[in-house]
């Protein structure tokens, strides 16, 4: 018999080993039990709990839902769609891309139909020994405050591209939280010829990896070899504070795959997220 309970603290360490089995697809719930203290945070978390009292999986009830159980695990994803009937006004559902589907079916009769769905989506990695050889043609380096408007710019312009909105338009938090980012040092750029040709930034992070977020390069800098020489150099000064990175691409994106490839990522699993 499978039951949910919220996320408490004598909980945590059973809950990291849990997610530990598949770092990449669990950073952000990781990221969450180890660092974020805030009490709307902790009070969203939750872990299922089997007869046995060990946990099975773990959940994020927020504005998005993030999800970790295993896709076959139909008494941990029933107690989870339980748990889901009480809440509301999530813009989007993520996680293994099996466990989404399957939990989708649990909850679709009674939920608002879905906006968009990326159905397939790459989970890829780096470490040291995977990073490529690449150009020293771009400088890499962390973006600068008075940089924020152009930072903030071009990653509305991706969010636009990739989940078809303008969060300038619809999160009044939007700029204040990219100028806060660049203030704690987790956007980086890259700069050739004095102008910025790429950007991206630290997402969350584990001792174990830190996820890329936010990756792109304005249309009019494409073409020129830059993105390769930006991305690989970034990863270069981050593999000096971290084992491993990792990121997440919609299969449909050839072009990112063709780059993150060159870079030396590889596919480790697979995504899906439902956007509402």
């Amino acid at each position: 018999m499978v039951h949910a309970e919220p996320l408490g603290r004598a909980r945590e360490t059973a809950a990291l080993e849990y997610l530990a089995r598949s770092p990449y697809d669990h950073l952000f719930l990781s990221y969450l039990v180890i660092f974020d203290v805030a009490r709307s945070s902790r009070d969203a978390l939750y872990a299922a709990v089997d007869e046995h009292d060990t946990i099975c999986g773990i959940m994020y009830f927020g504005r998005q839902v993030v999800l970790a159980a295993a896709a076959d695990d139909d008494a941990t994803l029933d107690v989870f769609a339980t748990i889901a009937a009480e809440h509301s006004g999530e813009r989007m559902i993520v996680g293994p891309r099996d466990t989404v589907r399957n939990y989708w079916k649990r909850i679709r009769a009674r939920h608002t139909p879905p906006r968009l769905v990326r159905e397939r989506q790459l989970v890829m990695k780096i470490d040291r020994a995977s990073l490529r050889p690449y150009p020293h043609t771009v400088t890499v380096r962390h973006a600068r405050i008075d940089e924020w408007t152009v930072v903030a710019d071009n990653s509305a312009l991706m969010i636009a591209q990739e989940l078809e909105y303008d969060p300038r338009r619809t999160s009044p938090e939007f700029t204040s939280n990219v100028r806060s980012m660049i203030d704690r040092g987790l956007w980086w750029v890259g700069e050739s010829f004095g102008r910025l040709c790429f950007f991206c930034n630290v997402g969350p992070w584990t001792p174990h990896s830190a996820q890329l977020q936010g990756i792109w390069t304005p249309p009019s800098m494409r073409g020129k070899h830059l993105a390769t020489a930006s991305l690989a150099g970034i990863c270069d000064r981050l593999l000096g504070d971290f084992p491993t990175l990792s990121l997440y691409v919609n299969d449909f994106n050839t072009r990112a795959i063709a780059l993150y490839e060159r870079v030396g990522f590889t596919t480790v699993s697979e995504f899906q997220t439902m956007l509402f």
